[in-house]
């Protein structure tokens, strides 16, 4: 691709929130409502959330760490219990099992698609007795879907629970093995599943979280559990009521709560979601064709049926390179991520730089270009052009 002449007016992140007026007007009136938090707006997004999702219940939370942090505890992780994850994540995947005094195994990656491989997690299975393993937490990486289904078939198998990380992935699916569209999240394979609204993802409420769940046992705890461990449910209480004020703190449980106001820019965007992962895709669309052609660049999972496109990742022989001479183009990439156990923190329990070669190759190459709703198809271009021009130049 020929170098352009288009100069971009703003700067172009790897992510960006889309903030609408029709956003600006639902917060302001839950500003004029009754309640700022702990009212009715929390349970509607909760409800329009689900169904959003296709699981039966949900549980806003005020950050998707929160979220993690939320579902370890509510199944009951004890110090020394053992979870298996992917490197390849941002660090509270693991984070959440280390809170509860668990310890945390990795499993390398598909270097095709950035996902947990589930037959390096099965060789890990087998590896050890039966029980040695608790859970697995699998990551839908930059939107991509782990194939649930086969998940769950290790899981029963070797006596796991699962958590499904689906931060990237709202809208996002996996094909099942009888050819039906299964949805992040829908709880019909995890026992729980977490979402972000960090304001780079698909759904924006600032910080915040949800958790999505089929089973209303873990519903209720986890309701308990994001508000101080206490509740006011009658068919709850363990004692008799002296009063209408009466409440219980049944167990230890932390101040998790996602306010009305965040809620409310959730439901608005919620609204639009579908519209904008649209957008996402087509984007991704028109990377893919944009640099089928370019040698030097390789494009993670182009064309995946399912993928909801958090991210769109490459893959270059000169990545500080290319990603230095972006920032002087206006273009700030990013890295998507450094593998977890290479943090000083998991590197001090234990783990080392070659524990994962596939993931550490993936790691030195990677880079996350611009994927926005609001990217436009020629701000869009120039980022391909920019991209080409350092790769022709710099082909190693």
């Amino acid at each position: 691709m020929p170098e352009t002449a288009f100069q971009p007016t703003r700067a172009l992140p790897y992510g960006r929130q889309h903030i609408t007026d029709a956003d600006v007007a639902a917060v302001t009136a839950a500003l004029h409502a009754d309640y700022l938090t702990q009212g009715p707006t929390v349970a509607e997004f909760e409800k329009q959330f689900a169904a959003y999702v296709g699981a039966r219940y949900a549980v806003a939370v005020s950050n998707g760490t929160a979220a993690l942090h939320l579902c370890a505890l509510a199944l009951n992780v004890q110090p020394g219990q053992r979870v298996i994850t992917t490197p390849l994540t941002f660090a509270a995947s693991a984070n959440c099992v280390r809170y509860c005094g668990g310890e945390v195994h990795f499993a390398d990656i598909d270097p095709a698609t950035g996902l947990i491989d589930l037959l390096r997690v099965r060789a890990l299975l087998e590896a050890h007795p039966k029980g040695y393993f608790t859970g697995l937490i699998p990551v839908d990486f930059a939107g991509l879907a782990v194939d649930l289904e086969a998940a769950r078939q290790l899981a029963d198998e070797f006596g796991l629970w699962i958590i499904e990380d689906s931060c990237h992935a709202p809208g996002g699916f996996f094909i099942d093995s009888k050819g039906r569209e299964q949805l992040c999240g829908n709880g019909n394979f995890a026992a729980l599943a977490i979402f972000s609204f960090h304001p780079v993802k698909h759904i924006a409420t600032g910080e915040g979280g949800m958790i999505t769940t089929n089973s209303e046992p873990l519903f209720h705890h986890l309701l308990r559990l994001r508000t101080h461990g206490i509740t006011r449910d009658p068919a709850d209480l363990k004692r008799e009521p002296d009063g209408g004020w009466y409440m219980e703190m049944q167990e230890l449980g932390y101040n998790y709560r996602l306010p009305d106001l965040n809620c409310a820019l959730g439901l608005s965007q919620l609204a639009r979601a579908d519209e904008g992962l649209a957008r996402r895709r087509a984007l991704a669309a028109r990377y893919d064709a944009a640099f089928a052609p370019v040698p030097g660049v390789r494009v993670l999972a182009p064309g995946r049926p399912g993928h909801a496109y958090h991210l769109y990742v490459i893959e270059v022989a000169n990545r500080k390179g290319l990603y230095d001479f972006l920032k002087t183009k206006q273009i700030f990439a990013q890295v998507h991520y450094i593998p977890v156990h290479r943090m000083p923190y998991y590197e001090g329990l234990g783990w080392k730089a070659g524990d994962f070669p596939l993931v550490e190759d993936y790691y030195a190459h990677c880079l996350s270009i611009p994927l926005f709703p609001t990217l436009t198809d020629e701000e869009q271009d120039y980022v391909v052009a920019c991209i080409s021009e350092f790769v022709q130049k710099h082909e190693e």
